[in-house]
This record gives structure tokens, C-alpha cells and sequence, in this order.
């Protein structure tokens, strides 16, 4: 009789329940501490409670923290209980009243947990999931619960293993007292995704036959989602295209500072009307809830692909282009789709995440560019699993290419063995050598080259089947790190262990008016131009002064596919398959310091948020102090490059890597140093390999690097959101510009006759126009062998920092960095 009752008070105390297919039911009842403290005693004991943090502390302790933690407000304990036996420990606490508020911007809706599993006596199939899957599953049963929120140890594997199955987002690594955690989170959204992605996964290896599974692919393919993105996409179109005077807006009414325009298109009838703000540069701040399609004076849905269709004389697209075009504004607004429908952090929460974080969070491409998210080669599964956006990690392959047609270029101090022993490891490398001697081959003729997964299905298998079938290629495999797309989609970070280089290489995709592959014929001259740069830049005394700092490619492997030289070398069949090794800039920090992307200072979140509005108010700095020490970190060595050496970068914010202390800018990290980069002085040695990257040109076009790739193409962005969203007026912005020039100019009085030939304060410049190159041929819209001549210039930008010329203001900030 008392069993029975005890059975019935234990039923009653059952909070929650659930039961799973195939596995039975697992309950979930509140802690009763004189019952339940010598269960809780043997399993914290245990070695592998070692991260519970008890191991040492004696039964009474126990009970005595247990009986505090209960008494708590806001702070649960549980016993999960399995065919009539305790199996787990849980701890549920509301994030706001809890230490962990400490560490991030806790929000009333956010719950914490921690889990202790005990292992089954017998191994059960799925066991440690089901008892997971099932306390997520209770949680967000309770309605003031909207996200969970976790700080496990940053070494312990296997509960990270399963916070990221149950779609838990890691934001970044925080220090507590007691250990170095990982901070993560996950939405009733981000469980409901990854349960069904487990459970399909779990069906394809039973064998059993899946309905649509390719849904997944698609699911960010909705009508509310679709019309976002089409609305914002034609806001950027029409703001863009005006500012290169492709569209020619005509203003209809004034009110205020807010101006109402229309636009007329190709096709009779159609116009489009919107309100607007004209900023420097020519820069276009649309109201995108204001813009109004019209077909002879009645309302129309908003439809990017129309607009372009609508607009396609006006804009100048060739016939025989115009579907290729189409193509990419469609992959674009896909991927803006899933990039409003899978975004995890607001801005505010956003900034205190991890550098890659950060990287996948991106919204935007570059932010000049309509069609910027191409991918055109990528089908909807390639999308999930490659794109930066959707931040899969995975494994990259290996190859074995033969000495006569591959080969390996490094700069000092990076041979092939020491680079391949950091990169793949003994036993990897062992691994493949195992695999050339099966075959009868000899190693000592062979080049270990990896190759991004999608290049090798879709091209390199077709393209380079007469080697593969000679056994100039073989196939050796993947390696055992993971890596993750950065948002130049083939640059690629390596997850595993971000000390590692990155490694870049070849995909054959058609993405923003080129084709991504690498040559490998450039390839063996890039770590050349790496080590002449350093050679050059890297003992600079200024340089140092500010921390300017570059991201060495200090390696490369190219494979010649010989049948396709008679192309030419700048072929993109010529650049399938080569590789290269950077830098990773987790080497380049201090302990104290912090990465992120420079784009992210242009992020807007889904609701409008400007994550630089969020970074300037959480530092310790006002406005103008943060926006003169980002000026330092990032213009003052852009200029001593320019003025000193003649020599110019792409500086773009993808290009960029910021340091940040504080969330403050304190210096650059330069990408892309031997691509992106134009060396303009002719009176500079530069020894054979490095000779590519001199152009001979005008003056005026010299100069016009620094105003379109700074002052166009980030500034003009830049001053925008900080007017727009944080009120820090464009001129106040443009005058800190022109002051850190002058601080700079003063610095340094030798270069005096340098300043007056290259004149910063013109009062107006040729106007760079990006889409025009796109659009005139979305396929090769440069020509890299004389990129200078091929840009179209269209009329002239009044120059923001010109009213500024003779204004010298303080001595610039410095300190160590």
C-alpha cells in the first residue's frame, strides 16, 4: 500500500513527459532532495561528471548546495526519470536573474540549463539524444520561455556535439570564474529546423523512404520572406543605378528634407514612385515602405526580377546576358530570403559574437552591387552546404597531383613538408602515402593539393578526366579538419583549429561578374609578392605605429591543365584547379583583442538595427573619439601606402578584417594582398615574379583609387548609417575624414609635393561605376590584364571633404596596438 502511494505522489510530481518511437517514455518530475541527494552524490562523483565541478565535494556539501539552489527564485531543479528509474540531472534558471546576465544582453524571455546525463547500465541506441531533445522540447512547452541559453566548457566535446544537433547558435566564448565557456542559444525555431533535419537523416539510414526531401533546401522560400526581399533588393536597385545616373529619378514632391521621386521604366505604363533623402556622394536613402510600383496608375506587387526586365534598355543588359543576369538577382534574393529567415542575433547581441559569428551573419553582399550573391554553378543542396550564410563546416578533399603538372611555390620558411605537417598532420599524411603506394605510385613524385568538394564533383572530374585516367590526379580523400565558407564564398576558415591557415581555393562558380577559380600560373608568383609587400610595408615604421597588419600568402599549389593552354592563361578553363594557404589572423591578436569582419560596420539586422550604432554605443568612447580611432586604424595606413609607395589596395569591408578592443577599432588586417592589390610607381624595384602587379596610368586615375574604393564604395555607406541611425551628421563624419588626412600630411611634410600632385580636397572626382561593368558583361566584367582602362566613368562626385582643404586640426591618436 505505501509503495502504491509513493508511485501516485511520484505521478503527480511529473511535470512533463514525453514518449518517442521505438525508444519509450522519458518524465521529468522536481528534485526531492532527501529521496533524490545519494542519487545526485553518485552520479556528480563520477569521472565523467568531471565538467559538473563536484567530483571532490563531500554528500553533505551536495545537499546543502542543492538545497540553496532550490530555494532560489527563479531556479528549478529536475530528475529525469526512464522506465520507472532516475537517468538525469537538469537545472533550469532564468537567464536575467542569473550570473550569466553578466556576460551578454539577457533578454526576459531567455532560460538557462544545465544537464547531467547518467550512463545506462546496457548501451541503448540514441539514448544521451532522446534525453536531450526531450528537456529542450520541455522547455519551450513553457510559454515565457522563448530561447535557451547555455555556458558549457569549452572542452567538452560531447555536450557541444549535442547543443549544435538541437540547432543551438554559439555566439562567442566567455570567461566564468570556474572555467572558459562557450556561449550559445537556441529558439524554438533553430530546435524545430534541427530536429527535422535529425529525423530525416535518421530515416535515410534506416532505409526508409522520405517524402520531398529536398524541402529543406527550400524552406526559407516563403511569401512574407520573398516580399522582403524582393522590396529591399529593389530599394538598393533603385538607389545604386541612380547614383551611377543609369536611373534618373524626377522629383514630384518636396516635403521637408524628405523628397518624393518617380522613376519611368521600358515598359509603358510602369513607374515607380518613392521618397528619398540625397546624401553626399550622390548616395540615395530610400524609405523602402514608401516605394510604389504603378501600372497605369494602380498599384503593383514589387518584383525584383521585373524591375530589372522592366528597366533592361535603360540599364543597358545585352540580350544574349540578360538571362545569365536574371539568374543572379534571383540567387540573390534567395539567399537574402534565407538570410532574413534564418538570423540568429540582433545587432545589439550580434556584437559581442565571435569573429565567425560575425562572418556568417552578413545580410549583405558587397554593398555596391545588385546581383551580388550569384553563385550561379550551385544547385539548392550545393546552397546549404556551401554558402557562407548557412554556416555548414565541412571537409575538404585531397589530391595527389603529379610533379609534371603541379606545382608548389611557398615563401621562406613554408616548405611543402613543414606546410603539409601543419596542415594534414603525420597521419593523414601517411594516410595518403599509403594510398599512392597501393597503387603502385611513388610519393616522392606527388603533390598533396586540396580542392573544394563542389569543384571536384562538377568540374574537375569532367574537365580533367584525361588526368585522372593517366594518374597525373588521384583522389586520396578527405582530410580531417572542417572548414567554413567565408563570405568571399572560396576562401575557407578552417573550424577545426582556427590557428590554422586559411585556405583558398578554385571554384568555378559565376559569382558578382567573374568566374572564382585561381590561376595556377599566377599562383606560383603570389608568395613571391608576399614576401616583397612584408619586405616593403612590413618595416615601416608608421605602418607599425598604427598596426597595419597583412595576411600572408605565403603558399600556393597550381595543377596545369595542359589540353587548355591554347585558350590563354586567363581562361577561366585555365583556373579550375589551383590552391593557396593564407595566414590565419588568430596569430596576428592579443589575448585582449577581438576579429570581425569590417562589413559587419554596414549590417543592418532584419529589423532595421545598424550594428555599428550598437558597437559605437557599447564602447567606451563617444561618436567622435570611436569614429577618429577607426579613421587611424583603418584610412591613415591606406594613405601612407598611397603617398608613400604608390601603392593601393582594394580595401573594401569583405577585404578587411577589424581588430577590436572594446568594440573599438585599434587596427587593420589586410586581405587579399597579392590579388587586390596595384603597385603605381614605376621608380620602385620590382624583382620579376612581383612586376604583375604594376599598371601604368593618369595621375587622376591613381587618385581615384583612394575615392572609390574608400570614399565610394565604404564611406558613402558608412556616414549614411551613422547619420541615419546613430544622428552623427554626414558632416561631422566627412570633416573627421579630412582631418585624420591632415593629421597624416603633417606627420609626414617630405611627401609635401606628393600631397599637391595627388590632391585629396579636388572639388569634385570621376564617379566609378560599378554596376555599369556588371551589367555591360555580368561574366567578365574587367579585364584583369588592364583593369585600370577597363572601369566606365560616368560624370563627376562632389568631393564631401573638399570644403575641408586648409582645415588642420590635433594631433592624431596613438597608442600601442
Amino acid at each position: 500500500m505505501t509503495t502504491l502511494m509513493n508511485k501516485h505522489k511520484e505521478i503527480m510530481n511529473i511535470v512533463f513527459s514525453k514518449t518517442i518511437q521505438n525508444f519509450g517514455t522519458i518524465e521529468l518530475r522536481h528534485l526531492d532532495i532527501e529521496k533524490d541527494i545519494h542519487t545526485i552524490y553518485e552520479w556528480v562523483s563520477k569521472p565523467y561528471a568531471s565538467f559538473w565541478g563536484m567530483l571532490d565535494k563531500p554528500l553533505e556539501a551536495i545537499k546543502s548546495e542543492y538545497t540553496q539552489l532550490i530555494s532560489r527564485e527563479n531556479y528549478e531543479v529536475f530528475i529525469g526519470m526512464y522506465k520507472d528509474e532516475p537517468i538525469f540531472l537538469m537545472e533550469k534558471y532564468k537567464a536575467s536573474t542569473d550570473r550569466i546576465s553578466s556576460y551578454y544582453d539577457a533578454k526576459d524571455g531567455d532560460y538557462g540549463m544545465h544537464i547531467l546525463v547518467a550512463p545506462p547500465q546496457q548501451k541503448i541506441h540514441d539514448f544521451t539524444w532522446n534525453v536531450f531533445s526531450t528537456i529542450v522540447s520541455y522547455f519551450f512547452t513553457q510559454p515565457q520561455i522563448s530561447r535557451i541559453v547555455v555556458e558549457p566548457d569549452i572542452r567538452n566535446k560531447k555536450i557541444h556535439e549535442l547543443n549544435k544537433k538541437a540547432g543551438f547558435y554559439y555566439l562567442k566564448e566567455i570567461n566564468l570564474p570556474e572555467k572558459k565557456a562557450a556561449l550559445a542559444f537556441c529558439r524554438p525555431e533553430d530546435f524545430r529546423k534541427a530536429s527535422n533535419g535529425y529525423q530525416q537523416y535518421q530515416k535515410t539510414m534506416n532505409k526508409i523512404s522520405i517524402p520531398n526531401t529536398e524541402a529543406q533546401n527550400i524552406s526559407h522560400l516563403k511569401p512574407d520572406i520573398w516580399k522582403k526581399a524582393n522590396i529591399a533588393l529593389v530599394r538598393k536597385a533603385i538607389s545604386e543605378f541612380a547614383h551611377e545616373l543609369i536611373l534618373k529619378p524626377k522629383k514630384i514632391l518636396e516635403i521637408d528634407e524628405v523628397d518624393t521621386y518617380i522613376i519611368v521604366s521600358d515598359t509603358p505604363g510602369i513607374t515607380y514612385e518613392f521618397s528619398a533623402i540625397l546624401k553626399s556622394l550622390d548616395h540615395w536613402v530610400i524609405d523602402e515602405t514608401t516605394i510604389q510600383k504603378k501600372h497605369n496608375g494602380i498599384n503593383q506587387e514589387i518584383e525584383a526580377l521585373s524591375f530589372i526586365v522592366e528597366f533592361r534598355h535603360t540599364l543597358g543588359i545585352p540580350e544574349t546576358l540578360l538571362a545569365v543576369y536574371l539568374e543572379e538577382i534571383s540567387s540573390t534574393l534567395a539567399s537574402a530570403a534565407y538570410k532574413y529567415s534564418n538570423q540568429q542575433f540582433f545587432s545589439k547581441e550580434l556584437i559581442q559574437g565571435s569573429f565567425q559569428v560575425i562572418e556568417h551573419a552578413m545580410t549583405e553582399g558587397h554593398p555596391c552591387f545588385i546581383a551580388n550573391n550569384g553563385r550561379i554553378g550551385f544547385n539548392g543542396e550545393d546552397y546549404i552546404k556551401y554558402a557562407p550564410e548557412t554556416n555548414q563546416p565541412f571537409k575538404i578533399y585531397w589530391l595527389a597531383g603529379h610533379k609534371s603538372k603541379a606545382t608548389y611555390s611557398s615563401a621562406q620558411g613554408h616548405s611543402y613538408n613543414t606546410m603539409m605537417r601543419k596542415e594534414l598532420g603525420i597521419h593523414t599524411i601517411a594516410k595518403f602515402n599509403s594510398e599512392l603506394e597501393s597503387l603502385g605510385l611513388d610519393p616522392a613524385a606527388y603533390l598533396f593539393m586540396p580542392v573544394h568538394p563542389w569543384q571536384w564533383n562538377h568540374k574537375i572530374i569532367q574537365v580533367f578526366s584525361s588526368d585522372i585516367a593517366n594518374q597525373h590526379i588521384i583522389f586520396l580523400g578527405e582530410s580531417n579538419d572542417e572548414y567554413s565558407a567565408q563570405q568571399s564564398i572560396r576562401t575557407l576558415y578552417n573550424h577545426s583549429s582556427p590557428e590554422k591557415m586559411y585556405t583558398k581555393t578554385a571554384l568555378s562558380i559565376l559569382n558578382m561578374g567573374f568566374m572564382r577559380g585561381l590561376s595556377p600560373y599566377y599562383m606560383k608568383s603570389t608568395p613571391a609578392i608576399t614576401e616583397w609587400i612584408t619586405e616593403i610595408l612590413g618595416k615601416d615604421e608608421f605602418l607599425k605605429q598604427v598596426g597595419f597588419t597583412m595576411l600572408g600568402e605565403v603558399a600556393t599549389m597550381g595543377f596545369e591543365n595542359t589540353y587548355y593552354e591554347v585558350l590563354g592563361k586567363t581562361n577561366a578553363h585555365n583556373k579550375m584547379l589551383s590552391a593557396l594557404w593564407r595566414e590565419s589572423p588568430h596569430t596576428k591578436i592579443k589575448e585582449q583583442q577581438q576579429l570581425m569582419t569590417m562589413a559587419a560596420f554596414l549590417h543592418l539586422d532584419t529589423e532595421g538595427n545598424s550594428f555599428l550604432n550598437a558597437l559605437i554605443d557599447a564602447s567606451p568612447y563617444d561618436t567622435k573619439t570611436w569614429v577618429d580611432r577607426y579613421l587611424q586604424a583603418y584610412l591613415s595606413p591606406l594613405l601612407h601606402c598611397f603617398f608613400k609607395y604608390e601603392l593601393v589596395f582594394i580595401p573594401h569591408g569583405e577585404n578587411l578584417i577589424m581588430v577590436m578592443e572594446n568594440h573599438t577599432p585599434v587596427k587593420i588586417l589586410m586581405k587579399d594582398i597579392t590579388e587586390e592589390v596595384i603597385v603605381f610607381d614605376p621608380d620602385l624595384d620590382l624583382p620579376e615574379k612581383v612586376q604583375r602587379l604594376y599598371a601604368e596610368t593618369s595621375d587622376s586615375m591613381k587618385v581615384l583609387t583612394i575615392f572609390t574604393d574608400i570614399f565610394d564604395s565604404f564611406f558613402r555607406f558608412m556616414s549614411a548609417i551613422l547619420d541615419t541611425h546613430h544622428g552623427y551628421s554626414e558632416a561631422c563624419f566627412w570633416e573627421q575624414v579630412a582631418d585624420c588626412i591632415h593629421q597624416y600630411q603633417s606627420q609626414h611634410p617630405e611627401l609635401q609635393p606628393v600631397y599637391e600632385r595627388y590632391d585629396l580636397f579636388i572639388p569634385e572626382f570621376d564617379r566609378c561605376c560599378l554596376n555599369r561593368l556588371q551589367l555591360k558583361n555580368t561574366r567578365q566584367m574587367l579585364n584583369l590584364a588592364d583593369p585600370i582602362e577597363s572601369l566606365i566613368l560616368e560624370g563627376t562626385l562632389k568631393n564631401p571633404i573638399a570644403a575641408y582643404k586648409h582645415t588642420i586640426k590635433k594631433e592624431p591618436l596613438t597608442e600601442s596596438v
